[in-house]
């Protein structure tokens, strides 16, 4: 296995790609970022510096992924998503002098193992998006996402529970507190406003 780089990507030399990435056109990756086995890095994405990204993860086309952003295993980034870094973002500072490097502190955005965000969905500097969450197209995620919680809307609210399969889990019969995967059939428990797999 190699990795895989279109002629029309910018990838710095300084950045790592694991094992069978795929880097399609327009591309880039910036310097010292790390991207595991097995991703794909779809048309005109773009990986900020020092950006950290798990294995099996998609960057759909047009994604922006800024530092210093940290990316689980498995993530889905949908097309045109973004990942924020400035918590109060200006051009210039208050004497009207373009801001560089140093006047900011860039803070990332965490998007844990197995959690997708949809198609222009927007993450907003600082949040965490927990293990198998889903995060609707559109949705603007201004606050920290459960584990397996889906969200939607503008700012994005729980609306749901969803499985590693990405389905809306339904509430099992004849046990409350329980959750079911229509298509896998997994139980899940929820407790105290949390989900995790039952054992």
């Amino acid at each position: 296995m190699s990795v895989r780089i279109q002629p029309t990507s910018q990838v710095d030399e300084t950045a790592e790609l694991g094992e069978g990435t795929t880097i399609w056109d327009l591309a880039q990756i910036r310097e010292e970022a790390r991207l595991g086995r097995d991703c794909i890095v779809g048309r005109g994405a773009y990986v900020g510096p020092g950006v950290r990204i798990g294995d099996h993860v998609k960057l759909q086309n047009y994604a922006l992924v800024y530092e210093p952003a940290v990316l689980g295993d498995g993530v889905f980034i949908g097309p045109a998503a973004v990942l924020t870094n400035d918590f109060y973002p200006r051009a210039v500072d208050p004497d009207g002098k373009l801001k560089r490097d140093g006047d900011w502190e860039a803070a990332g955005v965490v998007v844990a193992e197995g959690a997708s965000l949809g198609a222009r969905s927007v993450c907003v500097a600082g949040v965490r998006v927990g293990r198998w969450a889903l995060v609707a197209a559109g949705a603007v995620v201004s606050r920290d996402v459960a584990d397996f919680a889906l969200v939607a809307g503008v700012p994005a609210r729980r609306i749901g529970w969803v499985g590693k399969a990405g389905v809306r889990l339904a509430e099992a019969e004849g046990k409350p507190g329980f959750w079911q995967c229509p298509s896998t059939g997994a139980l899940y428990e929820e407790k105290d406003g949390a989900l995790t797999e039952a054992v």
